[in-house]
């Protein structure tokens, strides 16, 4: 496969227009957000996030995030919109949160795990923002990499030749992962910590739970409700504290 490589900034519009083409066709795109590099299919042909997986030499076993730019596209995702989503995302959105909630029927299993919920956000990224409208469709991504932190090199290096465009945006803005929030149960509980704190989040809506499994890896055959709950690849190597409070 001949990959086709664009810069973002000397050539804004050829990128994402072709990438858009791309994706709507079943392709795969690398692409810059605010946080990492993703690896983009059409996040509503299983077939095609399949490709992502393959990529990427891993199994289709982890959920996916389907990235939007716009906010009312979440209804289509979801089976409804909860009040405390809404707050949520007038507050961070576009940025670095993920929000979990029930899927609609148009999400496949595949982007999904199987799971009966999604993980969604807005990318704050202006290439981002305009490949997914090029697209017209959400954008299912995970990193583009396949180990190490993913700028356009380190995504150039392992992507070339396995999937069909890279835009490089340059630098990642905040370089560290979204934070991913679960909206089941009438609560907001963390499942990854990321761009956006539980002090931040608590300002907004109120007391935040944390999921166990932010301090303790997943019991084997355990399955990962969140996006970069199951495969650590590019987490930071230092020592993680998490203040739970008094």
């Amino acid at each position: 496969m001949d990959t086709r490589y664009f810069n973002a900034v000397k050539q804004p519009e050829a990128g994402t227009k072709l990438g858009g083409s791309v994706i709507r066709s079943g392709g795969l795109v690398a692409f810059p957000t605010e946080t990492v590099y993703g690896l983009g299919a059409n996040g509503l042909d299983g077939e095609a996030v399949n490709k992502i997986f393959e990529a990427k030499g891993r199994p289709n076993d982890n959920p996916l995030i389907l990235h939007i730019a716009k906010k009312s596209d979440l209804k289509d995702l979801w089976k409804s919109v909860p009040e405390r989503a809404r707050l949520l995302m007038d507050e961070f959105w576009p940025g670095p949160l993920t929000m979990v909630y029930l899927k609609s029927s148009r999400v496949p299993n595949e982007v999904s795990a199987g799971l009966d919920t999604v993980a969604v956000r807005m990318p704050d990224n202006r290439t981002a923002l305009a490949l997914i409208r090029a697209a017209g469709v959400p954008i299912a991504a995970p990193s583009a990499n396949l180990s190490g932190p993913p700028p356009a090199d380190h995504v150039k290096a392992d992507m070339n030749g396995k999937i069909d465009v890279i835009i490089d945006g340059g630098p990642c803005n905040i370089g560290v992962e979204s934070t991913v929030v679960s909206l089941m149960g009438g609560a907001v509980t963390i499942l990854r910590p990321g761009g956006i704190t539980r002090e931040m989040l608590e300002a907004v809506i109120g007391p935040v739970n944390l999921s166990p499994a932010v301090l303790a890896p997943l019991k084997q055959g355990e399955a990962a409700a969140s996006p970069g709950m199951k495969y650590k690849h590019y987490a930071p190597d230092a020592q993680v504290i998490v203040g739970t409070g008094s």
